[in-house]
């Protein structure tokens, strides 16, 4: 089935923009067919479908033969983490059907993986990069409100880390310490936000408008079946990591923001397997 719309495709300098505080950057950048919304949903149930089974229905049946301690916690980091490669993967697929290559300018273009550029001025990379930093800090802040529903205590990785079975778990162990290098890179980087703001934010203004950052932002919040209680938090990403992916034509500002919570979780990590 063919996941792109060409008759929907918008040249650039068609692209609507948002009035005021929130404009968005009207550089000229590569025309990118648009997708329907049949096909944007299509694209979001690939990626959170998988996900889906893979947390709720594999991992538990593998973790009951799973030898060692804290199986759930086993299989959860190796059916996540091939959940996310699937989303590398499917990235790939769909550039390749609807570019015709997968040579880095294809990439960097389809993908919006170039650096920021200034919705004001017209500047490229340099002191733009210095607009994360509200970005980083919100995220930042958002990562401390409570989840509600909160978290089950089987599924809350957070807590696991912190706790003496956690420390045991991961103490000496690099094979699971390389397992969680891995998940972090496909889900802040090659996973998720590749497939949310490189491919489905750029083909989003054809259906959605000035407001494709905020409907890119919910379907990234509903994508999280795998785990739903953190539904409710991740709605602020729809301004913490699309909104500047839109703003400033770069995917790399969603990366990078969102990364941040991945340095975080592999150091944490890195300290109890050196223990």
């Amino acid at each position: 089935m063919r996941l792109v719309d060409p008759s929907s495709s918008l040249p650039a300098a068609s692209d609507p923009t948002v009035p005021g505080a929130l404009a968005l950057s009207a550089a000229p950048v590569p025309a990118l067919p648009q997708y329907s919304l049949r096909r944007t949903l299509a694209v979001w149930a690939a990626a959170a479908g998988p996900m889906a089974v893979l947390s709720w229905v594999v991992a538990p049946r593998l973790a009951d033969v799973l030898p060692g301690g804290s199986p759930l916690v086993q299989a959860l980091l190796l059916t996540l983490t091939g959940g996310l490669i699937w989303q590398f993967v499917l990235v790939l697929v769909l550039v390749r059907r609807e570019q015709g290559s997968l040579s880095w300018p294809v990439l960097r273009d389809a993908l919006w993986l170039r650096s920021p550029r200034s919705p004001r001025t017209g500047r490229c990379g340099g002191w733009v990069w210095l607009a994360l930093v509200p970005f980083v800090v919100g995220f930042g802040l958002v990562q401390l409100l409570p989840e509600f529903p909160p978290t089950p205590v089987s599924r809350d990785f957070g807590g696991f880390l912190e706790s003496d079975a956690g420390a045991a778990f991961l103490s000496g162990h690099w094979e699971w310490f390389a397992v969680i290098v891995v998940l972090a890179l496909f889900n802040t980087v090659l996973g998720e936000e590749l497939l949310f703001r490189g491919l489905l934010l750029p083909r989003m203004s054809g259906r959605f408008g000035r407001w494709d950052w905020l409907a890119n932002g919910v379907l990234f919040a509903c994508y999280h079946l795998h785990m739903p209680w953190a539904i409710p938090v991740s709605l602020f990403d729809s301004v913490l990591l699309a909104y500047p992916s839109r703003r400033y034509r770069s995917a790399l500002m969603g990366i990078a923001v969102h990364s941040a919570q991945s340095v975080v979780i592999v150091a944490g990590a890195l300290v109890l397997v050196l223990r």
